[in-house]
């Protein structure tokens, strides 16, 4: 295993987009990050090795950002509030934009999660089915079902 200053250089950004694309804010991006490798550093000694160094920082991040939003929904206060709300810049109209925060929101996982990872986070279908410890052609797969019921939500609205 390389020395811990070296994992830090080689897989920060990918755990920082990653929870970029999970949250829209880069506070809690850089906050989770930080963490992540802190918590990884303490318990490094309890990885097996059964995936890749990079996702099981990932799976670190992502149970500390899941522990986040319910933290944040206990007081009330929803996560994607403190968001940029980034989707806007791709559309013309504010009203758009609000009904596909809406139908995003409300959007199954793993479709949620690799939507955002993609459109959000511009992770490659490779990294993203790493992540997901599946094919790259299943993240392909899943990124194209969940634009489908996004449309499919929006035509219906």
């Amino acid at each position: 295993m390389p020395d811990f200053e070296e994992v830090y250089r080689l897989y920060f950004a990918d755990v920082y987009k990653y929870i970029l694309a999970l949250s829209r804010d880069g506070a809690v991006a850089e906050e989770i990050t930080q963490e992540t490798f802190f918590r990884a550093l303490s318990t490094i000694g309890t990885f097996r090795g059964d995936c890749q160094l990079r996702v099981w920082l990932c799976q670190i991040a992502r149970n500390l950002y899941t522990d986040l939003c319910r933290e944040r929904r206990r007081f009330r206060e929803s996560p994607a509030e403190a968001g940029d709300g980034g989707i806007e810049e791709g559309f013309a109209d504010q009203d758009t934009a609000k009904r596909l925060h809406a139908l995003l929101h409300v959007l199954p996982e793993p479709y949620k999660e690799v939507f955002s990872l993609r459109t959000f986070g511009e992770l490659s279908f490779a990294h993203i089915g790493e992540l997901f410890q599946k094919s790259e052609s299943w993240a392909r797969v899943t990124y194209f079902r969940a634009r489908q019921k996004l449309k499919e939500g929006l035509d219906e609205l």
